[in-house]
Parts: structure tokens; C-alpha cells; sequence
């Protein structure tokens, strides 16, 4: 029986979107596919339709090491309607209670200091968690609350930028899982006005580069240059591509010869030389440390294959 054919072509790399608002991350996700005419893309972690900002959309191979972004700290900056709490903790939802501001700078100060470091977070009933098989924003939207445990997250940075009347801009550099929406609403319960969300946007995931976001109207000018040609060139398009190693990029580095990276790529355990003591590594290839998979450190010392690169033909 022959395969089906594949649609789309093979490209791989990660390209950091900069998402506009009102748009799903699966919308824009499915969009830059079409446009980059992929066979396979996936993003690293939904943004709400209110937010913008990076978004890294993994397409090809390196969708197998999305994994690695969904665990990298963010980055963002978000500005919150003081005095009125909603069911969303966003501007999205419908207010539910309306207070008065009543605390001063002093209050605020404190109030920001209890997020900072490691602390304990309740999701919110709107987010993409599962309960018994199903996401929680579908029981929101039925008006249902199941229970949900509380997680570990960790503050790294919470700068204070302005407080001007109803409105306060932060930065928040967290760790994964962290929903900044359930932190705006737990400081305006602290605050004792309520407080929810009106602006967000990720500035940063992991160490990627901010000036290397594109935006969708961007992204559509060049690919309508190369839809332009007699024979489609998708050099330019490539070009926006980051390697497809870049989600694993914090992790160590291990080089394989090309002949212990044949046993390597057939899934074999290989030993080598000065690898790190545990772990996993990032595995390279050759003079030039072409990414070949991720591996993890074996009790005995070898290099143990997790996830491979497929390699396609040229």
C-alpha cells in the first residue's frame, strides 16, 4: 500500500509570531501553517485572544521540542482596571463586583512584594487545565466551578511601571504555568478593590530575541512575494525561521562523530566522551554540530536517545 502523500512541504524551525489582539493562538497558528506551506507546525503555549505578543510557532521537526518552551519562564506586561473584578479576570468576561480604591502607594508596595518569589497559585477556571477529562474553561462556560489544587510558580521580577487612577502597569517575569490574569485578581482581592486585566502582552519566552518577532501582516507581505514567482522561492520565508534546536538551546551540547551518531540516529545508547555526569543534552552531529535529537544522560555513563530528528531527503 503506498504512504499518503504529505501536504504541505518540509520546513522546520521556530518562527516567534508577534499575535495580535483578539485573535486565538490556534487561528494565527493555522495561518502562519498555510503560509509557510508546512506539512506540520504547533505553538508553545496558548495566548488568550486578548493578549499579544510572542508567540513561537514550532514548525516541522522542531514541533518535537515545543515541549521545552511550554517549561521556559515568560516574560510580560499587563495593565489592570483597578475597582472592578470580572469572571474572566480579564476584559473579556462579564464584572461581577465593583469596589471602591481606597489603599495608598505604601499598600501597593506591600501588595506587589507578596507575589514576588515562590508562591502558591489556584488556576483559573479560564484556562486550558483539565478536570476529569475536560478543559476547565468549558465547566466555566457552563457556569460550573470544579475543584482545582493549588501550584508552585515563582516570581522572578515584578516591576511597578505606573499607577494612574484606575489603571496599573506591571512587568512580570515568571516562571512556567503562571497565570498572570489569577495574579491581577488575587492582587486586587490583597488591594481590597478587585482588579482584572485590560492589557497583556508577553514580551519575552525563554531566551528568544525580541526584535525577531514578526507580525502577521509581515509574514503575509513576504509570502505574497514569493507567491508572486513562477517557481516558488521560499528562501525569504525560511529566513524568518530560528534553528529547531532553539526550544532545547539552554541544555547542554553533546557532539557526535559521524560514525557514533549512526548508532546514535538508529536509537542506540552511544558512550562518549566528557558528557555530562546526568541529564538531558542536546546532541549534535559532525564539524557541523548538525542537531540530530535531545538524549538523556544513562546511569552507566552512555548517551541515551529520547527524541530523534527524521531526517528528510534533499
Amino acid at each position: 500500500m503506498s504512504r499518503p502523500r504529505r501536504r504541505g512541504r518540509d520546513v522546520h524551525g521556530v518562527f516567534l509570531l508577534d499575535k495580535h489582539q483578539g485573535a486565538s493562538s490556534n487561528d494565527v497558528l493555522q495561518k502562519v501553517k498555510r503560509l509557510f506551506n508546512a506539512n506540520k507546525a504547533g505553538h508553545t503555549g496558548a495566548l488568550d485572544p486578548l493578549a499579544t505578543g510572542m508567540l513561537p510557532i514550532c514548525l516541522g521537526e522542531a514541533t518535537k521540542f515545543s515541549q521545552y518552551l511550554l517549561d521556559s519562564d515568560k516574560r510580560y506586561r499587563v495593565i489592570a482596571r483597578l475597582g472592578e473584578r470580572t469572571d474572566t479576570s480579564d476584559a473579556d468576561g462579564n464584572i461581577v463586583e465593583t469596589r471602591a480604591i481606597t489603599f495608598d502607594q505604601a499598600a501597593l508596595n506591600a501588595a506587589l512584594d507578596y507575589f514576588r518569589g515562590d508562591t502558591m497559585q489556584v488556576p483559573t477556571m479560564f484556562s486550558a487545565l483539565k478536570y476529569q477529562g475536560r478543559k476547565l474553561y468549558e465547566y466555566a462556560r457552563e457556569g460550573i466551578t470544579v475543584p482545582r489544587e493549588a501550584r508552585p510558580i515563582k516570581v522572578f521580577e515584578l516591576q511597578f511601571i505606573r499607577w494612574e487612577g484606575d489603571e496599573l502597569e506591571l512587568e512580570i517575569h515568571v516562571s512556567k504555568g503562571t497565570y498572570i490574569r489569577t495574579i491581577i485578581d488575587d492582587l486586587g482581592e490583597r488591594l481590597g478593590c478587585g482588579a482584572h486585566v485590560i492589557m497583556l502582552r508577553r514580551l519575552q519566552v525563554a531566551r528568544y530575541p525580541i526584535e525577531r518577532m514578526v507580525t502577521l501582516e509581515q509574514l503575509q507581505e513576504v509570502a505574497a512575494t514569493v507567491n508572486m514567482a513562477e517557481t516558488p522561492d521560499y528562501s525569504a520565508l525560511d529566513a524568518l525561521l530560528l534553528p529547531m534546536d532553539s526550544p532545547a538551546e539552554e541544555f547542554p551540547m553533546v557532539n557526535l562523530l559521524p560514525t557514533v551518531a549512526a548508532y546514535f540516529k538508529q536509537g542506540m545508547p552511544v558512550q562518549v566522551a566528557d558528557a555530562p555526569e546526568q541529564g538531558l543534552v542536546r546532541v549534535t552531529e559532525g564539524d557541523e554540530q548538525k542537531f540530530i535529537g535531545m538524549a538523556e544522560i544513562a546511569d552507566d555513563g552512555r548517551v541515551a536517545p529520547r527524541r530523534l530528528v527524521v531526517e528528510f531527503p534533499a
